[in-house]
């Protein structure tokens, strides 16, 4: 029997509208794109990576400058990984990649307790392989599959077991100098992009390393912030918006503001002693009706060429 595909529903095309709009904003905001750019997409296998290839694919058959994308997975080791998933859906696509094997598997397991957290140690190891291919292949810029839930959650972490604010920047330069990390759907929310997944049907390969760890303080954080979007709608999306509306004179960190030699006399700070007037605690509210912000329409590019191991 033929079978004839469905097309889109118009739920689902708006939900992609929205994907693409969000992370054509954050390309544009923190310039994390550019002519001619090798990008290496990072594709671990699961829901995120999925979507950000997708997207990007999307993105560079309309872009107005040319650049090129070339996919790479690292085959950790873990066993039963189901090593030849990802080549023949890659294969499929016509998308150039490369299929990296490390053993890192085995070092974490070593090195790491049973029942301990593996998360920390295993991304340190995938970072240094991550890095080394980037320069091996000619990428200047790795793109990676954090979301926006992903910035907000790392934020409490850091604060609550870290003590200090910190989080995960759109773009930042690797400590070695070489490259540029660049997070395209800073924008997007997980909850988009679980949608996004299932309607595409990407081929999700699970992490069994740390999966079945249910009591990570970030699924604590997770659940957390989900309770907090329930019961105060919008809260969550102000908090992301408070991470680009940073007022250094009114936190407490000496090498930020120079607090020593602030005195009468001289000129206030921006937002000054004014910063918890009501009209300014509205700000917030209003700044959320602008969160979509303008399309951004691309016009198509050149694929690039077909690479693999």
């Amino acid at each position: 029997m033929l079978t004839v595909e469905r097309p889109p529903s118009a739920t689902f095309i708006r939900l992609q509208e929205r994907l693409r709009g969000a992370a054509g904003r954050a390309i544009s905001d923190y310039r994390m794109i550019e002519k001619d750019d090798t990008v290496m997409v990072c594709l671990s296998g699961g829901k995120d990576s999925h979507a950000l290839l997708s997207i990007l694919l999307d993105m560079q058959r309309r872009a107005p400058v040319p650049f090129r994308l070339i996919a790479v997975n690292l085959d950790q080791k873990q066993p039963g990984f189901p090593a030849d998933v990802l080549p023949a859906y890659l294969e499929s696509l016509g998308v150039a990649y490369h299929i990296i094997e490390a053993d890192t598997y085995s070092i974490v397991r070593e090195k790491i307790p049973e029942g301990k957290t593996t998360c920390s140690l295993c991304s340190r190891l995938r970072r240094g392989v991550i890095y080394r291919t980037a320069k091996a292949i000619g990428a200047n810029k790795i793109a990676l599959g954090h979301h926006r839930d992903d910035i907000i959650e790392t934020l409490f972490l850091d604060m609550f077991y870290g003590g200090r604010i910190k989080a995960m920047p759109p773009k930042l330069v690797t400590d070695d100098g070489y490259h540029t990390v660049i997070r395209p759907l800073a924008y997007c929310t997980e909850k988009d992009l679980a949608t996004y997944a299932r309607h595409m049907r990407f081929p999700i390969i699970p992490c069994d390393l740390c999966g079945s760890q249910e009591n990570l303080k970030r699924r604590a954080i997770k659940d957390w912030l989900k309770q907090q979007d329930k019961e105060f709608p919008g809260r969550v999306d102000n908090i992301f918006l408070a991470l680009q509306s940073v007022t250094p004179s009114h936190l407490a960190d000496t090498t930020l503001f120079d607090f020593a030699n602030l005195e009468p006399g001289r000129h206030a700070a921006p937002e000054g002693d004014i910063l918890f007037d009501e009209e300014t605690l509205e700000r917030g509210a209003l700044r959320l009706s602008s969160v979509n912000g303008p399309r951004i329409h691309f016009v198509k590019a050149e694929n690039s060429d077909k690479i693999k191991d």
